[in-house]
């Protein structure tokens, strides 16, 4: 009876190889960050490294990525990533959207919930590991942001609108 659903399983293992999904291989949309924001060197050199694969519209999948179920776990982590923040698609959102963002950057990187530890486990994708001085430079990044914004813009343009239902 084992030996049949050893073999039931690998046949699904071996059946799931052929059925493809659609990767996050498309090319950089016309909002990026980079278009409204000053992105420094060592800035951008973090987010490439430790942000972008997840966080905008172009990843680089591993060799492991061919493998299913791993390659739709990582690409249902990417399109959950991306779904939250998507560095690409950026300045065509509200700036109240943009400012939140911010918010929420230096927030994940404080608590060092950003980069998801899963994404370094085993040594892999070791360039995304920041060091504590790496989290100061991106949270001082994102603050820098913040304050242009509100230097700029009115105070209630960066202000989320609550929702409301109507019945």
């Amino acid at each position: 009876m084992l030996k049949k659903i050893g073999l039931v399983v690998l046949a699904l293992v071996i059946a799931i190889q052929f059925i493809p999904y659609e990767k996050n291989v498309g090319s950089p949309a016309p909002y990026p960050i980079s278009g409204s924001y000053d992105i420094p060197g060592p800035v951008n050199k973090l987010l490439n490294n430790a942000c972008n694969n997840c966080h905008a519209n172009t990843s680089e999948y591993p060799w492991y990525a061919s493998i299913e179920p791993i390659g739709y776990w990582l690409n249902d982590h990417i399109q959950e990533g991306k779904s939250h923040l998507n560095f690409d698609e950026f300045t065509n959102r509200p700036l109240a959207y943009q400012y939140h963002k911010f918010e929420e950057t230096i927030e994940m990187v404080e608590e060092k919930e950003m980069p998801l530890e899963s994404y370094t486990y085993f040594g892999l994708h070791p360039e995304a590991k920041l060091s504590d001085a790496d989290r100061q430079v991106i949270i001082a990044w994102a603050k820098d942001q913040m304050a242009y914004l509100k230097a700029t813009y009115p105070a209630d343009s960066l202000v989320r609108k609550k929702r409301t239902t109507t019945l």
